[in-house]
């Protein structure tokens, strides 16, 4: 595909970044005014001064137990969502539990950029499986694609002899669900017998799509591309392809999101290219969620998509951020690795692994010397007791040796044996 949802996809990345930045500074000139709790947890902050990503990194993260702890003090949102927003719409629960409430207007999700980009297009009837019940997934993809101009069968998940039976009948041109249920439906239809073969294309989401299973839809004639959402900020990356069809690398940004990569544990980004926790901050008037950490691992891509889109690309998920871990009966957090390194600036990396030895947990603090310094192992043996009030070893590794997959404790016990 090389057409575009509209001319703010191939916007210079400059531009965009300014006028992203400018509506940030615009939404919340609003926002902190009439959602106190908000201005309260960012610490006041004036929107005049968050001109840039340095500026917007000085802000907190707001992760999942203290977005819960809002919203058991202060419920059912915890004071960040709009009363505009709740006024003739919809509330959802995510486990935990979460409260989330739809977005205002039309495509509250932007999930219609991620369809277009799939191929899906006004007039398509879409058959979609997503869950309808208590969470936004079923309507993530729902409104998006009537936003489209698409006529959509929610099918829901479940009976899937009923929905075999009903994309038989209504011969649908798209489908949306998880990766794996198409499948699962292609399966059931070839044991009944039934023609499926209206299916072209799907947007798929809420799991792995892996090359096989990807595959396996190109085998049968359909072209299956991915998107990544969670039920708090809606669409915020997804994928695009090349005339055959083929995905491109990684995936692109929506727009009016603010994607960082921060050191799990804290909120400090990561360079390019490095593996961290993935960080969005949203231009969503009625929800207005800044910093809120995701709890997934991504890195960001250089460059832009073949596609011609211009906005940031991330690789996709790559696993979840928290890696809080029980060492001799006492949790070991990221956030204690992250004081490590900021009581030595001589770290440039460090990595905590957790082993067995004579039946007793080990720790080993793996440590990558900053440009031109020579770390003391005794010396930040030191920090690390007084910071994790466990004894543990450090090892002195080579510059650019650890693995560059988001991991900060790393947990190598063998709970098998």
């Amino acid at each position: 595909m090389t057409s575009h949802f509209d001319d703010r996809e191939t916007r210079a990345p400059d531009l965009r970044e300014q006028e992203t930045f400018d509506g940030l500074r615009k939404l919340l000139t609003g926002s902190l005014k009439r959602l106190p709790a908000l201005a309260s947890w960012l610490g006041n902050p004036d929107p005049a001064s968050l001109v840039d990503r340095a500026t917007l990194a000085r802000l907190p993260v707001l992760r999942k137990p203290d977005l819960m702890q809002m919203q058991e003090a202060n419920p059912p949102f915890g004071g960040l969502a709009d009363p505009d927003a709740l006024k003739g719409n919809r509330v959802f629960m995510s486990p935990g539990p979460v409260w989330e409430p739809q977005g205002l207007g039309v495509d509250p999700w932007a999930s219609a950029r991620a369809l277009f980009a799939a191929g899906f297009r006004s007039g398509d009837l879409v058959h979609n499986s997503l869950a309808y019940h208590m969470t936004p997934g079923g309507f993530i993809l729902d409104e998006g694609a009537r936003a489209l101009g698409c006529l959509v069968f929610p099918a829901g998940i479940g009976n899937t002899e009923a929905q075999v039976d009903a994309a038989v009948r209504l011969k649908p041109s798209g489908f949306t669900g998880t990766p794996d249920y198409l499948k699962t439906i292609l399966e059931k239809a070839d044991e009944l017998g039934s023609d499926l073969s209206s299916i072209r294309r799907a947007l798929v989401s809420g799991g792995a799509l892996f090359p096989s299973l990807r595959q396996y839809y190109s085998d049968r004639g359909i072209s299956v591309l991915q998107s990544y959402a969670t039920a708090d900020l809606g669409v915020i990356a997804y994928e695009s392809a090349g005339a055959n069809g083929a995905p491109h690398p990684g995936m692109i940004v929506n727009e009016d999101m603010i994607v960082e990569i921060v050191r799990p544990g804290t909120g400090d980004p990561v360079p390019e290219g490095e593996v961290g926790e993935l960080v969005v901050t949203t231009l969503n008037p009625g929800y207005p969620l800044v910093r809120f950490g995701t709890g997934d691992l991504s890195a960001i891509l250089p460059g832009t998509s073949p596609c011609g889109r211009t906005g940031q690309r991330i690789q996709g998920w790559m696993g979840r951020a928290d890696q809080r871990t029980k060492v001799k009966g006492m949790f070991v957090d990221p956030k204690q690795v992250a004081e490590i390194l900021k009581a030595h600036p001589e770290i440039s990396r460090a990595r905590l692994v957790v082993s067995r030895a004579d039946d007793a947990d080990v720790m080993t603090l793996l440590v990558e010397p900053a440009t031109g310094a020579a770390p003391a192992a005794d010396e930040i043996a030191k920090t690390l007791t007084a910071i994790a009030k466990l004894r543990g070893t450090v090892k002195i590794v080579a510059p650019s040796s650890l693995p560059n997959d988001g991991k900060v404790i790393a947990d190598e016990r063998d709970y098998s044996a």
